[in-house]
């Protein structure tokens, strides 16, 4: 639950893996463009961003709006009718890495649900470091630099942008 932010590659792999699930099944690819649609158009008027580049505002005043911005908004990939994600094979890297402990700048963070009552010290034998040689930020400035698309996005406006052709 919760719009997060997502960055150029994973909207590259979210549209792809769309592409890739309209071959194997039409009617789900289409119902995921129709949740993704119907969240962008609810969620567009109050987005902390350029709503027609779908770019979140990265100052600190869009940072701030962002926190609070759409979090009960469920992901329009996830199946309303399991529960799953219908892209999994091509979720985001925060979907990737969500549950074991990870470090960010704020600190060491873990799934409250599997890690509930476990202390902090026990916690931090538990960390995953994701991209220790860190790859994905060599590969995304790569990215950025030969196709101009920079700044990080949101699910629901990456696929709602996708015609399906």
């Amino acid at each position: 639950m919760g719009v997060f932010a997502i960055h150029q590659l994973d909207a590259v792999r979210l549209q792809r893996g769309l592409d890739e699930l309209q071959k194997r099944d039409p009617r789900r690819a289409q119902q995921v463009r129709t949740r993704a649609l119907s969240a962008w158009k609810k969620l567009s008027s109050d987005f902390p961003g350029d709503c027609i580049t779908g770019i979140l505002d990265e100052s600190e005043a869009g940072q701030k709006r962002f926190e609070s911005f759409a979090n009960d908004e469920p992901c329009p990939v996830l199946n309303p009718a399991d529960g799953t994600c219908d892209l999994y094979e091509a979720r985001p890297m925060t979907c990737r890495v969500f549950g074991p402990p990870i470090r960010s700048e704020d600190g060491l963070g873990a799934c409250d649900l599997c890690y509930h009552g476990v202390p902090d010290e026990e916690i931090e034998a538990y960390e995953m470091i994701p991209d220790p040689e860190d790859l994905e930020t060599k590969v995304l400035e790569k990215f950025e630099r030969d196709t101009g698309k920079r700044g990080n996005t949101i699910v629901a406006f990456c696929l709602a942008s996708t015609s399906g052709d």
